[in-house]
């Protein structure tokens, strides 16, 4: 793949996720050529629009969703946007932040293992309710994650759990074609050992052969980048100012 291939196939990877998340509350988005979009507020921490090609209509992709309601936000994956100027719906949008897409060849997982620690998939509910409240340390969105997840084909939630079943890192791997997605890594404070190590060395076991993409930024950008993953290109996410109507 090219880097524009990857960027591509990052951002069409990141938008089945979201996809996945929203359908898991009930939320039907719809996926045509330029993005995809939602017309319900998406779940906390999910965009409403994940664009899909560069040049993107900016104007016709804020129509596709609810800016009515606090918190609507778009995805620009190419960062080419400016929502910055208010739309004929009236929306304004502000960035809330920049990151970068990073891809990494299949490989074997580089960086300290994590002592102790087993992975495997999460296939039940209350595994996953487990899980979740490892992933949100109390931050109160632990509910996102609904066991309607773990019926979707593309989607495996990765857990690092301890001898005695304490689960204290995690992932979330979709796989789509070409390429396979790693989104919300997380490691408990004070585990020993880098979570990159165990779920590269997972997602290399259960998906051998296939390049890993995902974005990141700020410090978990420069984790990455040490396990072998490289930028290809930078992303922004716009939130609504404030809403309309």
């Amino acid at each position: 793949m090219t880097t524009d291939d990857l960027v591509r196939a990052a951002a069409r990877n990141n938008a089945a996720w979201c996809a996945t998340m929203a359908g898991a509350h009930g939320i039907s988005g719809r996926t045509r050529r330029q993005a995809w979009a939602s017309p319900v507020r998406t779940p906390p921490l999910y965009p409403d629009a994940v664009t899909l090609v560069p040049g993107a209509d900016a104007a016709a992709l804020v129509d596709r969703i609810d800016t009515r309601s606090p918190g609507a936000s778009v995805k620009d994956s190419f960062a080419d946007l400016d929502l910055s100027a208010a739309t004929p719906q009236g929306a304004a949008f502000e960035v809330a932040f920049d990151a970068s897409w990073i891809h990494r060849p299949p490989a074997s997982a580089p960086g300290a293992p994590m002592p102790g620690v087993e992975w495997a998939t999460v296939t039940d509910a209350a595994a996953l309710r487990t899980w979740a409240g490892a992933w949100d340390q109390g931050g109160g969105r632990a509910w996102v994650f609904r066991p309607e997840l773990l019926g979707d084909p593309s989607t495996t939630v990765l857990a690092g759990r301890t001898g005695a079943g304490a689960v204290v890192a995690g992932a979330v791997a979709t796989r789509t074609d070409g390429v396979v997605g790693v989104s919300n890594v997380f490691a408990v404070p004070g585990t020993p050992g880098s979570v990159w190590h165990g779920v590269l060395g997972a997602v290399g076991r259960l998906f051998p052969g296939v390049p890993v993409v995902g974005y990141e930024c700020g410090d978990d950008l420069e984790a990455a980048l040490r396990h072998g993953f490289e930028v290809v290109g930078p992303l922004r996410v716009w939130v609504a100012a404030s809403p309309t109507g």
